[in-house]
């Protein structure tokens, strides 16, 4: 099956739009984005391994199911976030994860 990335960048476009409403975003952030592990012998390893050369920090979630990649600070528009989200997904489907949405953080 292949990836959508444009309704990936559609729903993190429609994500920041939301998130803006309300609120006031600084102007740049930490992001974390979210991966699911898809199979059982996903190598965990060589996918935290291809974030960090990349520029990623990974944290493994304690449900033993997902991985967070954070990158930044970087600006906190929808170009930038998504540009970050492509590289981090590309990767993440190569290595059975998918992706599951993103967070600014501290």
């Amino acid at each position: 099956m292949t990836h959508n990335y444009e309704a990936q960048r559609r729903e993190t476009f429609d994500t920041f739009k939301q998130a803006g409403r309300g609120m006031r975003l600084p102007k740049t952030s930490m992001v974390a984005f979210e991966f699911f592990v898809e199979e059982l012998d996903a190598d965990w390893d060589a996918f935290e391994k291809a974030l960090r050369v990349k520029g990623f920090k990974t944290k493994r979630g304690t449900d033993g199911e997902t991985l967070i990649a954070t990158t930044g600070p970087i600006a906190v528009t929808p170009e930038a976030i998504w540009s970050e989200e492509r590289v981090a997904t590309e990767l993440a489907l190569r290595f059975e994860f998918y992706p599951d949405g993103w967070e600014l953080t501290d």
